[in-house]
């Protein structure tokens, strides 16, 4: 154990350079892998449970398919999404290792900064923008609480108001308090996050059901797409949009895998967290969102508003506390932990993770998400570039472990700078990851791009699958007939901290 008592175990790797490894790029030790099936379901339900996942679970059946279209088109996804994180959490997993690490095994180990500042500033910015999302919510509940605030709320500083300003700090603070004190508080955080807003969706659904029966249970809230083609291009979209929208956490995964116990454990906690979760938390949706257009008068599709909108300022209170809370919880999982690895992977020598994490959070305020979300225009370039080279980068991982390396990793070469380590490729660089790369994240974003200005048909949610088949697709072609380095270097790795050169 290292000597600072919130450190995660790791194995201790002889010949090591210092810059390829701290004690938080370190594959953890057996001791350290403490997240067991419920702590990775915790952190899918932080994942799903929130305003966002809500809102999107929603608008699946506004599509105009019936019931069990719609579940059908939701299994399809979800499960496509489980067996895609299995498959990248399982070398995170087998060795312990984050992202920015295995990112070494197909981009080498220098061109491996390449990957992480690629996914890096993707998390950075959609933290900014889910801490501000999360800030408006403080400012409504202050509003609520202490009328006399709203006098805060209309001077404009840098594009917030006081009252935003303050929200949106305090929002930051707190999230990074959580965030300091180490990846098994974080773990605790969300073994919260996730089960409390079940409660309060079960509370809210069968408030619903109690104002208006079981007409509420149906789950058709639009018109059916006119002809049985249309329907199946219908279903088939669906089940894309869940797949692009657990993009993100397709290469994020291996930060929280490599402290799963076993493979087990890993496979049980997504199949209850992916496939089970999600479609039970979105059945409970359409059911409490179907039963507002009879309570209200027109479908809601922000739980925030429902509960403001019952008039009992404690379920408001209550409601908005729990929805801010799910909130935190989706954006460390998804936005925070994975820049803080990236961030650490670029200099390990002065930069852990808790580094990493407060020149995340700098970053994210420098980033003015207010601003950004301002801008459909920014929104859409920014998806557009770096978005859309997310896809490529995990068709090319997957690629390069399953079908070139065959899961077969020598673990001491990820950290070390010798040129005949399995990972120095040319210089520390994968020429042909890189080419692949640059092929298949033009081809993504140039679709991306091209539909957003109606020149091509709009790829939309497909694009995440398109790029990823590219990206495997050139790289398997690039490295056929290719000897790739492989051997095994001698070095002895024990529990403790990460040695030194």
């Amino acid at each position: 154990m290292s000597p600072d008592s919130r450190s995660v175990p790791t194995l201790v790797l002889t010949g090591a350079h210092p810059r390829l490894i701290n004690q938080d790029l370190a594959p953890t030790a057996p001791e350290g892998r403490r997240w067991g099936a419920f702590s990775l379901l915790a952190m899918w339900m932080s994942d799903v449970h929130s305003v966002g996942g809500y809102t999107f679970a929603a608008s699946l059946f506004f599509l105009g398919l019936t019931g069990w279209q719609v579940l059908i088109a939701m299994l399809a996804g979800i499960m496509a999404v489980y067996g895609l994180m299995n498959l990248i959490g399982r070398p995170s997993q087998r060795y312990g290792i984050p992202y920015p690490v295995v990112a070494r095994i197909a981009f080498g180990v220098m061109g491996a900064n390449l990957a992480a500042v690629v996914r890096g500033v993707v998390g950075i910015v959609w933290y900014g923008v889910q801490t501000y999302f999360a800030s408006r919510a403080v400012e409504v509940l202050v509003v609520t609480l202490l009328p006399s605030a709203a006098s805060l709320d209309h001077d404009s500083i840098v594009g917030l108001s006081t009252l935003g300003w303050l929200s949106f700090l305090f929002m930051w603070l707190f999230q990074l308090v959580i965030f300091l004190a180490g990846m098994d508080r974080i773990r605790r955080f969300i073994d919260f996050c996730g089960p409390v807003v079940y409660l309060v969706m079960l509370a809210l659904a069968g408030w619903i059901l109690w104002h208006t029966g079981l007409s509420s249970l149906s789950m058709q809230l639009s018109p059916p797409p006119a002809t049985a083609w249309a329907t199946i291009g219908t279903m088939a979209n669906a089940a894309m949009l869940i797949v692009a929208y657990f993009a993100a956490l397709l290469l994020n995964f291996g930060d929280f895998a490599r402290f799963a116990t076993d493979g087990r454990a890993m496979r049980r906690g997504n199949l209850l967290g992916l496939p089970v979760n999600f479609l039970v938390f979105s059945l409970i949706t359409v059911i409490v969102t179907a039963g507002t257009r009879q309570v209200f008068g027109s479908a809601i599709m922000d739980p925030v508003q429902i509960v403001a909108r019952i008039g009992n300022p404690v379920v408001a209170v209550i409601g908005s506390l729990t929805f801010i809370v799910a909130t935190m919880g989706i954006n460390i999982v998804a936005n925070f932990v994975s820049p803080a690895y990236d961030i650490a992977n670029l200099y390990p020598e002065r930069i852990d993770f808790r580094r990493g994490g407060v020149i995340t959070s700098i970053l994210s305020v420098l980033a003015c998400p207010w601003l950004f979300v301002a801008s459909p225009q920014a929104i859409t370039l920014f998806v557009s570039i770096f978005g859309a080279v997310l896809g490529p980068m995990f068709g090319i991982i997957i690629a390069d472990y399953y079908l070139v390396r065959r899961q077969q990793v020598p673990v001491a070469d990820l950290y070390t700078l010798d040129p005949s380590g399995a990972f120095h490729y040319d210089g520390g660089w994968n020429r042909r990851a890189v080419v692949a790369l640059a092929l298949s994240g033009l081809l993504s974003i140039g679709l991306s791009l091209l539909g957003a200005w109606r020149l091509v048909p709009d790829c939309g949610a497909w694009g995440w699958l398109i790029g990823a088949t590219a990206g495997a697709a050139l790289y398997r072609g690039l490295a056929a007939g290719a000897v790739m380095p492989g051997t095994v270097r001698t070095g002895t790795a024990t529990s403790g901290s990460p040695g030194r050169a």
